[in-house]
């Protein structure tokens, strides 16, 4: 992300949201107009556009930005071409202001997601138009933005702590979101279902051995993931932690 003109905040709301991360998308469907997204409510993410055919100067391209959701960036760092967004942030549009755009151009268009999107959920109505500079159009297409989820969070245990061989581990993730912790085996230590606060806690079943150990927690609702940042661990060697 960091080839477009954007702070780092959107980008890692991107990565984090993850993502918030681009679906599909650098290359366009079957030679077509196409772009994709998957944004976790309440973030921004970039949905990249491809499949723009060759066009001259004066021409334009325009995202109309799914029911609900609002374009806030046009962040293309190149030059002969010259992005705005419209004031009521349902789309925004690219215009070439210099030689033909080429073929495998990618645009980028930063589009925000509500907080009270639905993760799994494909948002309706996402379109795609080129016209050129008489305004006739040239092609049309189609982009699909799917509310991703946010990455959940590993609160507790704490880091560099000696740990009894059962520690209770919790933290924070979508309402409803199923968590499952994994150690540094990529074993299921335990599993549980976020309560409506957001907040999770769960045991794990047999005990860490002792030593050194790694977690890391994956939410999953409505058919979407996100991970935690994983964190490292030490189990007592007589099972006595705080």
């Amino acid at each position: 992300m960091n080839r477009y003109s954007r702070t780092a905040a959107v980008a890692g709301a991107v990565a984090v949201g993850v993502l918030a991360l681009p679906g599909a998308p650098a290359a366009a469907r079957d030679g077509g107009l196409w772009g994709a997204a998957t944004i976790a409510p309440g973030r921004e993410g970039i949905v990249e556009v491809a499949g723009v055919q060759e066009v001259a100067e004066g021409a334009t391209l325009t995202l109309t930005a799914p029911r609900g959701t609002r374009v806030t960036g046009t962040p293309l760092d190149a030059s002969g071409y010259r992005g705005s967004v419209a004031a009521d942030g349902r789309s925004a549009t690219y215009t070439v202001t210099g030689g033909p755009a080429g073929r495998d151009r990618v645009f980028p268009f930063v589009v925000a997601v509500p907080a009270h999107a639905v993760p799994g959920t494909r948002l309706r109505d996402c379109s795609l138009r080129v016209t050129d500079a008489r305004g006739v159009p040239r092609a049309v297409g189609r982009c699909a933005v799917t509310v991703g989820l946010a990455g959940p969070t590993l609160t507790r245990p704490l880091s560099g702590v000696p740990l009894a061989a059962r520690p209770e581990i919790s933290g924070t993730a979508h309402p409803g979101a199923q968590v499952t912790v994994r150690d540094k085996d990529d074993q299921e230590a335990c599993a549980t279902t976020t309560a409506p606060d957001g907040t999770w806690t769960c045991t794990p079943g047999p005990g860490f051995p002792a030593g050194a150990n790694r977690l890391q927690a994956v939410a999953t609702l409505n058919g979407v993931s996100a991970t935690s940042e994983q964190i490292d661990i030490s189990v007592a060697q007589d099972d006595e932690g705080q």
